[in-house]
């Protein structure tokens, strides 16, 4: 179940906000080894809960994240990320200077009809990605969402 949460100054206001967000390593490095996987994404739900934003999911492999996030109508999806990644920064930099997010990220909206599988898809990252790179995956997440992405432009 969402918690639907209203800003004071919007008590009238009802907003569904859910959104599947992918963001990854940059140059897609191998920077977030099988180890480290579990606390990165429960840090993930954390740094979430801290600011008002429900993390139904949080997931990924050794280049990129998926969440799938409620966020409040009072916080914009941009801004959303940015704390995630830059909080998650600090975090993986304990045990790897080099680690750094690629700039920018992918995020389409989610129907609460399409939670579940939204959740499976993100738990299954692993299994999906021994068939496709996360090139494939991100591009035909695009494609679905009927996103054009322009030749030669960097993937999140």
């Amino acid at each position: 179940m969402i918690t639907v949460t209203m800003a004071a100054h919007m008590l009238h206001s009802y907003v569904s906000s859910i959104f599947h967000g992918v963001f990854s390593t940059k140059q897609r490095r191998q920077l977030i080894p099988a180890p480290a996987q579990t606390r990165l994404w429960n840090y993930l739900a954390g740094i979430a809960r801290n600011h008002d934003i429900q993390a139904l999911a949080v997931g990924g492999t050794e280049n990129h994240v998926h969440t799938l996030l409620a966020i409040p109508p009072d916080t914009a999806l941009a801004d959303a990320v940015r704390t995630l990644k830059a909080n998650s920064s600090r975090l993986m930099r304990e045990t790897s200077r080099s680690f750094a997010w690629q700039e920018g990220y992918g995020a389409l909206s989610v129907s609460p009809s399409q939670l579940d599988r939204v959740k499976r898809y993100i738990a299954n990252q692993a299994a999906h990605h021994a068939r496709h790179s996360y090139e494939e995956g991100f591009l035909g997440m695009l494609e679905a969402a009927n996103i054009r992405v322009e030749p030669n432009r960097a993937l999140g």
